[in-house]
């Protein structure tokens, strides 16, 4: 186990991050753009992480919604611009080498809205392949591949409007695997599954991706059970900083016997975090946070506006 702390990169990680931040002006309004002021304030999702996730490894990001998982994972798939800090996925600096990274890396999120839902999941996929210029012959047999590796070969010619919410996330990470990434970045991918879609989501995940085809995984999540089940090492993330990181055995072992992973969350957060289907009558929604009114806050996933903070 090791606390966040400073210092330098290792080499031949497939990740690495120095000092990472990313702030969010504040809005301004029309009379502040026609006088051109400076807007004061401002939101810092991503503040001064450092890491590093070794090739091959199940890295875990675990925090609730609002934290800046989304935002950090936007930064590491070069959608979004550090303020400061530098990162590197495999081997390329996000900001400086953008291209490379983006040819290199694999994004499953859980916005259905960036599938085209009137065509086929076949005809999505070819689509998706030929942004990456792919040929037509090499695009369909890629295509064809991974249709048999998500197991929707059966369902391939339905309208994706027509899926499953299992489905359609196995769609997402066939679409993540197009390029044959080395590193596959997946922003919360049982969020919105019934528990066994979700289960058999993680044993597919687990078998296939981890085992068969030996990827480096980052995953952020709100699901306790899920970062236990898959994750080698897990990172506890809150309000833009990295608490604590170790394995989860490791983290729980360091409370003393009979701990657990929430436990370990509140004891460097000072927060309860409350897991899927146990908020009592009245409470804030699980991996939610009230907002500065009080109202329960999700922070957005990587289609949403401002960063997703």
């Amino acid at each position: 186990m090791t606390r966040a702390s400073g210092g330098g990169t290792i080499a031949d990680n497939a990740i690495e991050m120095v000092n990472l931040t990313k702030t969010f002006a504040a809005p301004r309004g029309i009379a502040d753009l026609v006088h051109r002021r400076t807007a004061a304030g401002g939101v810092t999702p991503v503040d001064g992480v450092d890491l590093a996730v070794e090739e091959g490894e199940v890295f875990g990001l675990l925090g609730p919604n609002g934290a800046g998982k989304t935002t950090l994972i936007k930064i590491l798939c070069t959608l979004v611009l550090p303020t400061a800090g530098a990162a590197k996925v495999n081997g390329y600096d996000v900001v400086k080498e953008s291209g490379r990274v983006r040819e290199s890396i694999g994004l499953v999120t859980t916005d259905e809205r960036s599938f085209y839902w009137r065509l086929t999941g076949r005809q999505n996929l070819e689509f998706f392949g030929s942004l990456h210029n792919f040929s037509t012959d090499d695009g369909r047999e890629m295509v064809e591949e991974l249709l048999g590796v998500v197991d929707l070969k059966d369902a391939a010619d339905v309208r994706f409007l027509n899926y499953s919410a299992g489905m359609k996330q196995r769609m997402a990470i066939a679409r993540g695997l197009l390029n044959d990434p080395a590193v596959l970045f997946m922003d919360e991918p049982t969020r919105s599954l019934d528990p066994g879609a979700a289960e058999s989501l993680r044993d597919f995940i687990r078998k296939e991706i981890v085992g068969s085809r030996g990827k480096t995984i980052f995953i952020s999540t709100h699901n306790l059970a899920e970062a236990e089940e898959l994750c080698g090492r897990v990172a506890i993330f809150d309000e833009g900083k990295i608490k604590v990181i170790g394995s989860p055995n490791e983290l729980k072992a360091s409370l003393g016997d009979g701990s657990k992973l929430s436990d370990v969350f509140l004891h460097y957060t000072g927060k309860r975090f409350e897991e899927r289907g146990r908020a009592g009558a009245g409470a804030t929604a699980p991996g939610f946070r009230p907002d500065r009114r009080g109202f329960p806050h999700r922070g957005g996933g990587l289609g949403r506006r401002r960063g997703g903070v």
